[in-house]
């Protein structure tokens, strides 16, 4: 058992995936007694949804398979399958799903009779809807219309793979998604879609912090949480793009069984992981905004604090092996940054008690060298047997 303390959302999510893949090294080296971690083992609580997100951002980063319980996953809401599905047909024109999903998102005239009548088209020629816009017979299935209107779609996808090839580092990328969420006008086609203007706002918001976190991925200089500069590896946009696409098509897989859970408190009732990361344990997550009473009902915040004590208490549980409790220094409070408290429930419990304290980024590095020698051993032995 171990407290960590956290810098942000962001670093708890590096830390989480850091302590999952030293784990998973760890049990690697041991596989002889019995050890080995699956990624079925691991499993991070948190005590709302929305705390899902900087832990999907990062697992999809390090390739880290996933499934979101007690809640809808970030990458599974519309506006970000809208915009995964124009990034797989980016990196792959003959995916004909993405191209369905694309084609008419936001919609541009080309309705679902000129769709059935393409794809008729398609499978008689046993070619994939994109290949089959720039047939030479296609005139000859549908209206002179309807190809006009495809084609175009089809030069439009063609000429931002081009742009997408060209696009290096973070500033760039951010430019050129910018351009390209106007010019296909997807901002004004989620404010037509939607009744509310507040749900509106919240999808094109989850866009913007969508495409930032892809933007990022292009690497080059960029401030941390933590106000240092940093700078990484330079990809172009569309190398970025194929691996969302990748990771997109990865997710889809139905039964995957091997992943780590993401759940919310609530959601993991009666089920225990052998490895539990209990996340964001800060006064104001866990207990919950206790401060929003006014303060004159003291039985009413006694009661909540109880029922939130008895929450913590659950995801305590939920650990066979090992658990680890973090809270984090700063926090998100709506658009704000604040200094983030401890959980009470840490010194009550006395968790943070003779805990262990290491970085497991640290771990990794250690279990790395230790995969590195012992692979450079092998290859001396077995140079030396052959040479008898």
């Amino acid at each position: 058992m171990r407290v960590v303390d956290c810098d942000s959302e962001e670093h708890e999510a590096e830390r989480v995936v850091a302590r999952i893949l030293s784990l998973r090294a760890e049990g690697s080296l041991q596989a002889e007694s019995q050890q080995r971690r699956d990624w079925k083992d691991f499993c991070v609580l948190y005590r709302a949804n929305h705390m899902a997100k900087p832990f999907e951002k990062a697992f999809r980063k390090a390739n880290i398979p996933y499934k979101v319980s007690g809640g809808q996953s970030f990458f599974d809401r519309a506006e970000i399958k809208d915009l995964c599905s124009w990034m797989v047909l980016l990196s792959n024109n003959d995916n004909n799903p993405a191209f369905i999903r694309s084609v008419n998102t936001p919609k541009r005239g080309i309705g679902h009779t000129t769709l059935a009548a393409l794809s008729t088209f398609a499978d008689a020629h046993k070619i994939s809807l994109f290949e089959a816009l720039f047939s030479h017979s296609l005139g000859a299935a549908l209206p002179a219309k309807a190809v006009g209107s495809l084609q175009e779609f089809g030069r439009y996808v063609n000429d931002l793979e081009y742009r997408a090839k060209r696009c290096v580092g973070a500033e760039d990328a951010r430019a050129f998604l910018n351009d390209w969420l106007k010019e296909i006008d997807y901002e004004k086609h989620l404010y037509d879609g939607e009744d509310s203007e507040k749900v509106a706002a919240a999808r094109w918001s989850n866009v913007m912090d969508f495409c930032d976190w892809v933007a990022q991925r292009c690497g080059g200089q960029s401030d941390d949480s933590a106000g240092s500069v940093m700078t990484r590896e330079t990809k172009t946009m569309l190398e970025v793009v194929q691996t969302i696409a990748l990771l997109s098509t990865i997710s889809e897989r139905e039964g995957e069984q091997d992943v780590v859970t993401l759940s919310t408190l609530h959601a993991s009732k009666g089920l225990e992981w052998p490895h539990v990361v209990l996340a964001g344990v800060n006064e104001g997550l866990l207990p919950f905004k206790l401060e929003d009473d006014d303060g004159n009902n003291t039985d009413s915040i006694a009661l909540r604090l109880q029922e939130e004590r008895r929450l913590m208490y659950v995801g305590i549980t939920r650990a066979q092996r090992t658990l680890a409790v973090n809270w984090l220094r700063r926090r998100k409070k709506g658009r704000d940054m604040i200094a983030g408290v401890p959980s009470r429930f840490i010194a009550e419990m006395a968790l943070d008690k003779a805990t262990i304290k290491e970085d497991p980024r640290e771990k990794l590095k250690a279990l790395r060298t230790e995969f590195a020698k012992k692979s450079a051993e092998a290859k001396a032995a077995a140079a030396t047997f052959k040479h008898r």
